[in-house]
């Protein structure tokens, strides 16, 4: 079968030692079905030496990992490439694309020839590379700001489980209706689905999951709050919800609000990563575009 995807990592010279089933699994998050495949298939090498799992690695080893394709769910994707897509990289290295969305662009297709979201840009960006784009997490389409996309399917299954540990931090800024009475608090109202209207989702709707979000406001203007927002767990329209809920809709929201404005003022604005395998913290600021900046200043 042909070799498709590989890795090799030099491991750092304070890495403790220990067995490398433990470096896999338990530091660097691989899945025990991906660890089963390369023991098996003898495509693990230390130092250009394939050993059993229970051997024990040391600093300045050099781990080499080999996958055919067949041990991922989604070995690769479809998304119709963007001829020459004017995407704003914010980070990449070999395993993760950071971009800035812009506000009003679709995440990814729903429909296997649709084109113009920002998956389809992010492919036609890597195409001729030895990367394709995973989806890792997404943003609302009236949403802006700091997107994670991976580049190999092997690092989305690591990128998923540091976020369902909340081990991925992401922040928000939002200008909303209204003078906001605390300085700083949180919202931990649970979420789930409008039977009402499809699209939304409400506080202790159907099927309702615990929320938590953390808020600090910014600043007060004429008629509005810009606040910092934390997301301590990732509901669909979170942040949507909790602030109208709270009696501060985001201006613009064309579901939670009824304020006209060209965009929804809601942007992440800056996203915090442990990067696969080199397990370096990284973080990516997304700047804001004019016309937030011009809505800003309106309010402020």
């Amino acid at each position: 079968m042909e070799e498709r995807w590989k890795i090799k990592e030099t491991l750092p010279i304070n890495q403790p030692p220990k067995s490398l089933r433990d470096l896999l699994q338990k530091q660097w998050l691989l899945p025990r079905r991906f660890v089963y495949y390369l023991r098996t298939r003898h495509n693990v090498l230390v130092n250009g030496q394939y050993r059993p799992v229970n051997y024990h690695v040391q600093p300045n080893d050099t781990i080499e990992l080999t996958f055919n394709g067949d041990e991922f769910r989604t070995p690769q994707t479809h998304y119709q490439p963007t001829p020459m897509p004017k995407l704003d990289v914010l980070f990449e290295n070999r395993d993760v694309l950071v971009v800035n969305k812009p506000a009003g662009q679709k995440m990814h297709p729903n429909q296997p020839l649709e084109v113009g979201t920002l998956l389809n840009d992010a492919a036609g960006y890597l195409k001729g590379t030895m990367a394709d784009a995973f989806m890792v997490h997404r943003l609302d389409q009236a949403t802006s700001g700091a997107v994670a996309i991976a580049k190999n399917p092997i690092v989305v299954p690591i990128l998923d489980r540091r976020i369902s540990q909340g081990q991925m931090h992401r922040q928000y800024i939002a200008l909303v209706q209204g003078q906001m009475e605390h300085d700083a608090g949180r919202f931990d109202w649970p979420i789930g689905r409008d039977l009402l209207d499809q699209r939304k989702r409400c506080v202790d709707g159907y099927g309702a999951q615990p929320a938590l979000t953390y808020y600090q406001v910014a600043w007060r203007g004429k008629d509005a709050t810009l606040v910092r927002l934390k997301l301590a767990t990732g509901r669909t329209h979170q942040l949507r919800v909790h602030l109208a809920y709270s009696g501060h809709p985001i201006i613009g929201d064309p579901l939670y609000d009824t304020t006209i404005a060209s965009r929804m003022m809601l942007h992440g604005i800056k996203q915090q990563i442990i990067l696969p395998f080199t397990e370096k913290i990284q973080t990516i600021q997304a700047p804001i575009d004019d016309e937030f900046k011009r809505i800003l200043l309106k309010y402020k």
